[in-house]
């Protein structure tokens, strides 16, 4: 920023920095978001075989990505941060003719089955991995090695993701140097505009949707529950990620009262499901880039984009960079005119990655609470207990604790899986 601000023209130089950046993160958008649907598919058909609880979870998860996504797309539209940067140039944006049908299913379609995943068509990668998904799906036990060598290919394009976002610093420098020398002070505070907006947005999530379903679905207090989870949440914000407290979430949601086996399949399968921080950022960052570009995105295509973050958002989190992947496949399957403003982004993702991975684990907190509770594995009276801190968490006894309730072989295969 202060580059930008200091030598305009230097600043606007460096925009081939963020550029190539960018490009790196569009490279790995299809083997991302074929692997991600392809084991998110397989984890439907493993969690589904836990019966009522798996079922019930899954149901709710989808439910709640829905209401996250929707929400975001509303305050984004309320508050418009981007509105009147300009980064596409100060010409009128005329919005594209709208395809025929079968201009659509051509575009959808591809050529052979393997060809999106050396394309650029995100719909036809999608397309394909829900293909590819069901039929894994369909063979049953027989599709196990397929999902194990899936797996081993996601494991390689996440890493090859971890080396990219290696450089993620110098690329989006030379993206913020680029927009500040470009449009000065409207672009420092567009930023800080969205970021506010964000944070907002989650903490509204959190106090508002999540405690009101709580406490009349579950009678449990919102703040008792998130001031039980305080350690956890100041290890999410030092490392931005939510992984770093799942093994004390699921020690914890065991110690106020909810069954082994309920914990055991809704918390892993949650972190793959159950990413409302993650939907609210995906389609607030779509609106902004959108807007910042002077290229704002119709009605109609907010709602394609919705539901295309439905879907491709599953294993999003986690995993540095797969957010940012999945932003710019959704922005490329609807807009591929708006990918390159994922470059404005990059810059302040770091410090809403905080608020991602606190309300994904929020969500999960409440998540493991509700379904227990639904299910009638939830004692009550020892939850009163722990969150009045009567009965304190004991880390030195956690693993006899939670030794004490042996989940089935076939429940610990579905949180293993997950």
């Amino acid at each position: 920023m202060v580059v930008g601000l200091v030598a305009p023209a230097f600043g606007e130089a460096l925009k081939p920095v963020g550029t190539a950046f960018v490009n790196l993160i569009k490279m790995m958008i299809s083997p991302v978001i074929f692997c991600t649907i392809v084991l998110g598919i397989g984890s439907i058909r493993q969690a589904a075989k836990v019966g009522r609880v798996g079922g019930l979870a899954l149901g709710y998860f989808l439910a709640m990505s829905t209401v996250a996504l929707a929400i975001g797309l509303v305050v984004g539209n309320i508050v418009q941060p981007g509105l009147g940067m300009q980064l596409g140039g100060l010409e009128a944006y005329e919005a594209p003719e709208g395809e025929s049908t079968s201009e659509f299913l051509m575009d959808i379609i591809p050529t052979t089955l393997f060809s999106p995943l050396v394309g650029d068509s995100v719909l036809s990668t999608l397309f394909v991995a829900l293909l590819v998904g069901f039929g894994v799906q369909a063979l049953g036990r027989s599709g196990e090695p397929i999902l194990r060598g899936v797996k081993h290919v996601e494991r390689l394009v996440f890493r090859v993701l971890a080396m990219i976002m290696w450089v993620a610093p110098i690329g989006a420098f030379g993206a913020i140097a680029a927009v500040v020398g470009e449009t000065g002070w409207s672009a420092i505070v567009a930023l800080f505009q969205v970021m506010l907006g964000f944070y907002v947005t989650c903490l509204l999530f959190v106090f508002v949707v999540l405690g009101l379903l709580l406490r009349f679905a579950a009678g449990v207090n919102i703040f008792s529950l998130l001031r039980y989870l305080g350690r956890e949440f100041l290890l999410i914000v030092s490392t931005s990620s939510s992984e770093s407290a799942l093994p004390r979430l699921i020690a914890k949601m065991e110690h106020v009262g909810i069954s082994r086996p309920v914990v055991g399949i809704t918390v892993p399968t949650g972190y793959s499901f159950n990413l409302d921080g993650t939907a609210i950022y995906l389609t607030m960052a779509s609106l902004f880039i959108a807007d910042a570009m002077g290229r704002p995105l119709a009605l109609g295509e907010q709602i394609s984009l919705l539901l295309f973050m439905i879907i491709a958002s599953k294993g999003a989190a986690g995993v540095t960079g797969a957010g940012l992947a999945t932003l710019a496949g959704g922005l490329a399957s609807h807009r591929p005119d708006l990918v390159d403003g994922v470059g404005i982004i990059v810059g302040i993702d770091r410090f809403m990655s905080e608020a991602r991975a606190v309300t994904n684990f929020a969500g999960n907190a409440v998540a493991t609470v509700l379904i227990g509770n639904w299910v009638g594995e939830f004692d009550r009276e020892k939850a009163d207990r722990v969150l009045s801190g009567e009965d304190p968490f004991d880390e030195a006894t956690m693993l006899d604790d939670a030794s004490d309730e042996q989940a089935t072989p076939e429940q610990e295969k579905v949180a293993t899986s997950a």
